[in-house]
């Protein structure tokens, strides 16, 4: 009997699932196995990191659904055969124990990931097996999406015009997994999911913040943002308000289909579903830089940024990372990733500015604080976000644009609602005020309860002195 063994990882749904479906239109008996790995669990610095139990969380959910399909369709059950290990250990011991012939796998585009996988074909192969990988996370990878030349892009304006001049139905068409569910085969006897703790973790508040997992919670998710994506356009750059579709999570965990997504907002059309088309398509966009330039995991994706002296101010990193330095908006921002996982997407462009721009230190130090407190962290969108951010990436806007963060206090939370909601120091100061509270004399703090320097830092830095600091910083490039 034809086996396969599919390898779920950043994929974890059943729906529209590449290497799903193509294992079980393939063979007669496929297993589904899942490695918690050694190689980046380990590596995480808290043993309460919000990514883990929600994996936890939806790798359950994926072993449930996947048994009640395999019945559906008449078969013996079926589930996730659990690994805690290293994955290119665990995944060809697996492949051989339960006789499988091949492994199939959707695509990562990470260069460690890559590498991994390498070193997993090859011993599969060692073994007169095979490694076969699909697309599967984006709509567009690699060289599909080129300039007329036949090179990749470095700007994004020109790729999305191209991505979207080559967008049609068939790169959006689902992958058919239900009519071939009776293939999935059972879970040898006795295998068991591991408990959070079993695998060297504890529950953080993840149920607090009331972030559905699974496939369906994504599902939920989605559809809510589908009955509000009309006001997407005019609503997502402010964060008091429900804008954006939080479904950032779940497309990095895969328990959504980025194609049904881009189908969906592709029908429905209309500003608001064109305006998050161009979020998929920016997503699309930075794993296809990261592909093409791998580079830019440690290094400038534009290599004349690397003559900028960047400051060692860990005092000052210290009070970014905290939510301390006397820019509410910034300290809001900053205080929102620390007790959620999650930051609004304006809010990541002002805080990241303000880390380079404001306080000159290097953006790789903020893109690795990201990466350990972001709930939706993937390093292609991570790194090119924080480089867009630091004037040293796929960026066709000058240098010297440089956020003034008041302005954009102002400009995005007028009221302070997502001020006061993070930074409830300043919950009783007055609108005029609350967006640089430093400017208030001494009857106001009395009058609103807070001494700027006591109650509330004052600012670690004056923003014109920063930016005259950064205007020279960025000169040297030009030389």
């Amino acid at each position: 009997m034809s086996t396969a063994l599919v390898w779920f990882r950043r994929d974890l749904r059943i729906d529209d699932h590449a290497a799903l479906h193509h294992a079980l239109r393939r063979h007669e008996r496929v297993f589904c196995a899942f490695v918690f790995d050694r190689e980046i669990l380990d590596a995480l610095p808290d043993r309460r990191d919000r990514r883990v139990e929600f994996i936890c969380a939806s790798v359950e959910e994926l072993d449930r659904e996947l048994d009640a399909l395999a019945r559906e369709r008449g078969g013996a059950g079926s589930g996730v055969i659990v690994r805690h290990g290293w994955a290119d250990v665990e995944i060809p011991r697996l492949a051989e124990a339960l006789g499988a012939e091949a492994v199939y796998a959707n695509r990562d585009y990470d260069p460690a990931a890559c590498a991994r996988d390498a070193r997993v074909a090859d011993a599969l192969a060692c073994a007169g097996r095979r490694f076969e990988d699909f697309k599967d996370q984006v709509i567009f990878e690699k060289d599909e999406v080129l300039t007329k030349p036949g090179k990749p892009f470095s700007v994004f304006t020109p790729y999305k015009n191209a991505w979207l001049r080559k967008l049609d139905t068939f790169y959006m068409q689902a992958y058919p997994v239900r009519k071939y569910a009776a293939h999935l085969a059972p879970k040898p006897a006795g295998e068991q999911i591991p408990r959070l703790s079993e695998i060297g973790f504890e529950q953080t508040n993840l149920a607090e913040l009331r972030l559905p997992v699974g496939m369906s919670g994504g599902q939920a998710l989605f559809e809510d943002f589908c009955e509000r994506i009309d006001r997407y356009k005019v609503a997502r750059d402010f964060p008091a308000k429900k804008g954006v579709s939080y479904l950032s999570t779940h497309l990095r965990f895969g328990t959504v289909s980025i194609r049904a997504l881009a189908q969906r907002a592709w029908s429905i059309g209309g500003a608001g579903a064109e305006a998050w088309l161009n979020e998929l398509v920016w997503r699309d966009f930075y794993h296809m830089i990261l592909w093409h330039n791998p580079h830019v995991v440690e290094g400038n994706f534009r290599r004349e940024f690397d003559r900028v002296v960047w400051d060692e101010a860990p005092e000052l990193f210290a009070a970014w990372c905290e939510g301390r330095t006397g820019y509410p908006i910034v300290d809001a921002g900053m205080r929102q990733l620390n007790s959620s996982g999650f930051m609004h997407n304006r809010l990541r462009m002002i805080t990241a500015s303000f880390l380079t721009k404001d306080l000159g230190i290097d953006w790789r130090q903020g893109e690795r604080y990201f990466a350990r407190h972001l709930n939706d962290y993937d390093l292609a969108a991570n790194n090119g976000g924080w480089q867009w951010a630091a004037s040293t990436g796929c960026d066709a806007q000058p240098w010297f644009r440089i956020f003034n963060p008041v302005t954009q206090s102002e400009r995005f939370d007028p009221a302070g609602v997502f001020i006061r909601r993070y930074v409830p120091e300043l919950a009783k100061v007055p609108d005029r005020h609350v967006h640089a509270p430093w400017q208030m004399d001494r009857i106001d703090e009395l009058a609103c309860g807070v001494r700027i320097g006591a109650d509330y830092p004052a600012p670690v830095v004056d923003h014109a002195a920063a930016r005259t600091r950064t205007l020279a910083r960025f000169a040297v490039t030009k030389r």
